[in-house]
């Protein structure tokens, strides 16, 4: 494994850099500490930054020294935490009640805090890297908004690339694919509207739970009967409010959940048939409806060049039996908002088994979103490594005519 040496030798201020950020977890949007912490280190380090694209966004840019070139690159990480509880105990974790970070944020943070204090220090390039540091990924879209903001405009770049940990994955390989890798994400709500009466007389009533569970039932045909056997798809209904009393039928019943496919012509379908099956199944029983369908994220579609490319530099850092493929999943990234901007490739870098825990790890499996999660310091020099070799190998190589 060719570990950059000046990084590795960084490896325990980056673990402390790393776990300080874990004990402070900061909500989408609400990243003060945060980004202040990371426009403090990126100053110091003598690059210079902008701050308030996304509101707390940083976007720190570090020109080489090997020429005059306008050509440039991002590197992205991802800063917020969860709204949910920590069930570890040791040292480093969150000091904030019902805010973790359980998604590794802290830790692509670090990365690229790694790979900026790096490319600062040797500047062994022709060009610019911008390190985009993007708040509100889990909720509120924040690379879209750090983009209305004019993200781009003020920092063009011919490709951005970002990464995320994968526990599952070994420690020490990546995997990485071209084409789709991530879901779309999108929710719905369903308010069905009935009649409201005594549960002894329901023929006097019109009742929106029976309808709802006929609606519930004929959603999953759209997946079985609808859909093209071979482009994936979900729906997931996954709340149910309705009535307050053991012996009333409801005027009203809700249903909310989760749409996730791969590409643009299945979501347009399922919103399409997701909309009539609402419509016509409440009309059936004499009841309304009510749907809506809210596209949160597209789909995080990696480009095939930009791909290819980080693979190379992988292949070179890990050796080919650690770069491995990406089976596309349905978990959603805002990063998909870049990659439809400009062209980019995301991979996803193995977070281990959970064994490098230390004590006082919580009960639970050591998966993202899980209170007993934790991120592995073994792959911050690693994946700084990774990220300040794409920038240098990526200025060094022209700009291919076909992509």
């Amino acid at each position: 494994m060719n570990i950059l040496p000046a990084i590795a030798d960084q490896a325990p201020v980056l673990t402390a850099i790393r776990r300080d950020l874990h004990a402070h977890p900061e909500l989408g949007f609400e990243e003060v500490r945060t980004s202040g912490l990371i426009a403090d280190k990126l100053t110091q380090w003598g690059i210079p930054i902008h701050r308030g694209l996304g509101k707390t966004g940083v976007v720190g840019t570090i020109r080489g020294r090997l020429g005059s070139s306008t050509r440039a690159i991002g590197l992205r990480a991802d800063i917020d935490a969860l709204p949910m509880a920590e069930h570890n105990t040791f040292a480093h974790a969150s000091r904030h009640p019902g805010k973790m970070h359980a998604c590794g944020h802290d830790g692509h943070t670090t990365m690229l805090l790694g790979a900026a204090q790096y490319l600062a220090a040797t500047r062994n390039f022709d060009g610019l890297v911008h390190v985009i540091f993007q708040p509100a990924e889990e909720f509120g879209g924040g690379g879209q908004v750090m983009i209305r903001d004019g993200l781009f405009e003020k920092f063009p770049v011919e490709a951005v690339f970002g990464m995320h940990n994968m526990p599952g994955i070994p420690e020490g390989t990546v995997a990485a694919s071209p084409g789709p890798i991530l879901a779309s994400n999108t929710e719905f709500k369903a308010v069905i509207r009935g009649k409201g009466g005594h549960a002894a007389m329901p023929h006097l009533a019109i009742d929106p739970i029976a309808v709802a569970s006929q609606m519930m039932q004929a959603f999953q045909t759209i997946i079985s009967r609808n859909r093209k056997p071979l482009e994936a798809a979900v729906i997931s209904v996954t709340t149910i409010h309705a009535g307050d009393s053991f012996n009333i039928i409801p005027e009203t019943c809700e249903l909310t959940g989760t749409v996730r496919a791969y590409t643009r012509e299945t979501l347009d379908m399922i919103e399409r048939r997701m909309g009539e099956v609402a419509e016509y199944t409440a009309a059936a029983y004499g009841a309304r409806c009510d749907f809506q369908f809210n596209r949160l994220y597209p789909a995080t579609v990696n480009h095939a060049y930009e791909t290819a490319f980080a693979r190379e530099v992988l292949v070179e850092l890990l050796g080919a039996e650690r770069v491995v493929a990406q089976a596309p999943i349905m978990a959603a990234e805002d990063f998909s908002f870049m990659l439809e901007a400009v062209p980019g490739s995301y991979c996803f870098i193995g977070n281990g088994d959970g064994s490098h825990r230390d004590v006082g790890h919580g009960d639970g499996p050591c998966n993202v979103h899980n209170g007993s999660y934790d991120f592995n310091d073994a792959l911050l020099p690693l994946g700084a490594s990774f990220l300040s070799r794409l920038a240098e190998r990526w200025l060094d190589r022209p700009l291919p005519s076909v992509r």
